[in-house]
């Protein structure tokens, strides 16, 4: 470890792992540490035993769940939009050559307590119990707004402005009614909370079309989901950083951040080992997140909590059409909250666990001092649960950008069920290392599944 590097990587989580890769294409020569033994960090897929080694140390897992190697359960539940920007980064780096994916089979919301599919055609859209005769009628002339919008052309625009003009005076402008817009905000545009009804409607549009686009891929549900769980994505990212010369080390304790006398990013000791380089790239554990700030200075500050039940089901969820893997959406405003609650569920389909078991983690944002109550509405819809793991997470926010001292830090991973958020920190971090925008090349390449 005496080597001096370009870049020094701290943790395996996803978003450190896609620059690692994308550093080491750039040319840097990166050296990639990991104070656990596996692959993954905070978005890790764990086999049996390790499961339950993290949530119940004291306990083996019952012999009726089968066989380890079956299992890689994952800590934070995402699924890929198929016409996302993580899938392209997939293929601009061509790490989709590592993977193999399977759909999700269909994306579900909540709505006056019962759950129904989001739909994915006008057979489907007609039928769905989501609206009335004559709501349907108003959700569809919106519909073809948002298809028929031409930028230079003034007669699709009906008289708004989708870069002044909030998302509000859009529905008002259809006359469409609240669950209506919990419905195209939530299920749809993939918002957390109701914030984005006063802003610029722009980004909903935007939203409400990539979401439009990955549907149309290949129907059912706009969703994709790697063979042997998300901890593939950062294994396939390390080999990337790998054949580029990317040098990598787990089960590495991090002791120290080594700085300069002018306070900047000097080195990493681990031991009585130092390594040095130009710049360190880490997640907010390595920076004191959860802890005093080291030597006085406050690198990461705490910007919320996540709740997460883990849930291993011995049936399919109820209301879904025995459906293999689900995402549910429970908007916020159907159940008298501030943020929405999410499930995700797979399945053996998945290669994630034994046959006949699912995994179904609901998830929300923490709003009050008992999170676990929070997601009732969620443990509900799911029937008979065989066994949940509870926890509660931080989100932490670097408080600067790096520039100064070389030390960029990334952020939790966040309550959103997709992995958009993940991709801008990703660009965020990008340019403000190599001083130039993240440019993904155009490839004719596909998802396979």
């Amino acid at each position: 470890m005496d080597e001096e590097y370009d870049v020094i990587v701290l943790g395996t989580g996803l978003t450190e792992c896609i620059l690692s890769g994308l550093l080491s294409v750039e040319g840097k020569k990166v050296l990639h540490m990991d104070r656990n033994d596996y692959y993954g960090g905070e978005s890790a897929s764990l086999n049996l035993t390790q499961f339950f080694r993290k949530f119940r140390p004291d306990k083996s897992p019952p012999t009726d769940l089968g066989r380890d190697r079956d299992y890689a359960v994952d800590l934070i539940p995402k699924f890929i939009i198929a016409s996302g920007e993580l899938v392209k980064i997939l293929v601009h780096t061509d790490v989709l050559r590592y993977l193999e994916f399977k759909q999700i089979a269909g994306s579900f919301v909540y709505k006056n307590g019962k759950i129904s599919k989001v739909p994915s055609t006008e057979v489907e859209a007609a039928r769905s119990p989501l609206m009335g005769l004559f709501e349907k009628y108003r959700a569809k002339k919106f519909f073809e707004f948002l298809q028929g919008w031409k930028e230079g052309d003034p007669a699709t625009h009906q008289g708004l402005n989708l870069d002044k003009d909030s998302m509000r005076k859009v529905y008002q402008h259809f006359g469409l009614e609240p669950g209506t817009q919990d419905f195209i905000g939530h299920a749809l545009a993939l918002y957390l909370d109701d914030d984005y009804i006063n802003k610029p409607a722009r980004e909903t549009y935007e939203r409400i079309v990539l979401y439009t686009t990955s549907m149309a891929r290949w129907g059912k549900s706009p969703y994709i989901y790697p063979l042997y769980g998300l901890g593939e994505l950062p294994q396939s990212f390390a080999r990337l950083s790998a054949i580029y010369g990317g040098t990598y080390m787990l089960d590495k304790p991090i002791d120290e951040i080594v700085l300069n006398k002018d306070g900047s990013f000097a080195g990493v000791r681990s031991g009585a080992e130092t390594v040095r380089a130009k710049m360190v790239i880490g997640d907010p554990s390595y920076f004191g997140a959860g802890k005093e700030a080291e030597g006085g200075k406050l690198r990461v500050v705490e910007d919320g909590k996540v709740v997460r039940a883990i849930c291993i089901l011995k049936h399919p969820i109820p209301g879904t059409d025995e459906s293999d893997s689900v995402q549910i959406i429970i908007p916020q405003n159907q159940v008298n909250r501030r943020n929405d609650i999410y499930i995700a569920m797979v399945s053996s389909t998945h290669k994630v666990c034994a046959d006949n078991i699912y995994v179904a983690i609901v998830s929300t944002i923490v709003e009050t001092s008992a999170p676990e109550n929070e997601i009732q509405p969620g443990l509900h819809l799911l029937g008979s649960i065989y066994d949940k793991f509870v926890t509660v997470s931080p989100i932490y926010t670097p408080v600067a950008d790096g520039k100064q001292d070389h030390i960029y830090i990334t952020r939790s991973y966040d309550a959103t069920s997709h992995f958009e958020t993940v991709v801008e920190d990703v660009q965020a971090v990008f340019k403000r290392v190599m001083g130039k925008d993240l440019e993904l090349k155009k490839r004719e390449s596909d998802v396979e599944q």
